[in-house]
């Protein structure tokens, strides 16, 4: 297990939906330490809280009670400005469905979250192209998502989830649509973006063959951690 920097840690989260009166925990007391680097899968079966979990880290929920410190900061306790803030600065997110825009190029959609921080168009493309390459897909830059294969569409959606550098990249089901062989080749793209850059990962998968791989798996069970396995 990771001994480095504490990169995000999970203190008590809990998250309570309410539904004709009546209280659906799906979460009832996660902790969780990600130290900078590491490379996480989360399996479970359907229903178990593993997506809720993952909106609750990456802040596009909050919980209904805990904690849940950046680098020591509590971000339960900043506002929704800072939190959108935050989001774009520190984290990526990668879904099953890729939610490419479809009538714009590769390179186009992976400059877009860029263009919405202000960025200058120059410095959007030139920084697009070199994610772009780092998945290897230079030769598809003018490509739509109508015409890239379905491991294509994801390197996009990758390279666009990790445009802004981000610290942490939450994955949830990313090779859920992909056959073996292409799921094999967005692992080796996981391995290699967290070697080279150190984005520690964090990733939902059904994929027990992906989960394997991956130096640490977490299983979740009714809204709980209940197995934590470490690589040796």
């Amino acid at each position: 297990m990771s001994t480095g920097e504490v990169l995000l840690e999970a203190r008590a989260l809990r998250k309570i939906y309410r539904h004709d009166g009546r209280e659906i925990p799906v979460l009832r007391g996660i902790d969780l330490v990600i130290h900078r680097a590491d490379r996480i899968a989360i399996v479970g079966a359907s229903g178990a809280g593993k997506s809720t979990l993952m909106h609750l880290l990456g802040t596009l929920d909050r919980p209904s009670q805990g904690q849940l410190l950046f680098r020591g900061r509590d971000l339960t306790k900043l506002s929704a400005r800072q939190l959108a803030e935050f989001r774009n600065r520190s984290v990526g997110f990668m879904f099953q469905f890729h939610h490419l825009l479809p009538e714009f190029s590769a390179l186009e959609n992976v400059m877009m979250p860029a263009l919405i921080r202000r960025v200058a168009k120059p410095e959007a493309r030139k920084n697009a192209e070199r994610w772009l390459e780092a998945v290897g897909l230079t030769p598809r830059l003018t490509h739509r998502p109508g015409e890239l294969s379905g491991g294509e569409q994801q390197r996009v959606a990758l390279a666009r989830a990790l445009a802004a550098e981000p610290e942490l990249l939450l994955a949830d089901e990313p090779t859920g649509n992909l056959d073996s062989g292409t799921s094999q080749g967005i692992h080796e793209l996981f391995s290699f973006i967290n070697a080279e850059f150190g984005t520690a990962m964090l990733i939902v998968t059904h994929n027990t063959g992906l989960a394997a791989l991956m130096p640490r798996c977490l299983r979740m069970k009714d809204g709980l951690l209940v197995q934590d396995e470490a690589a040796a």
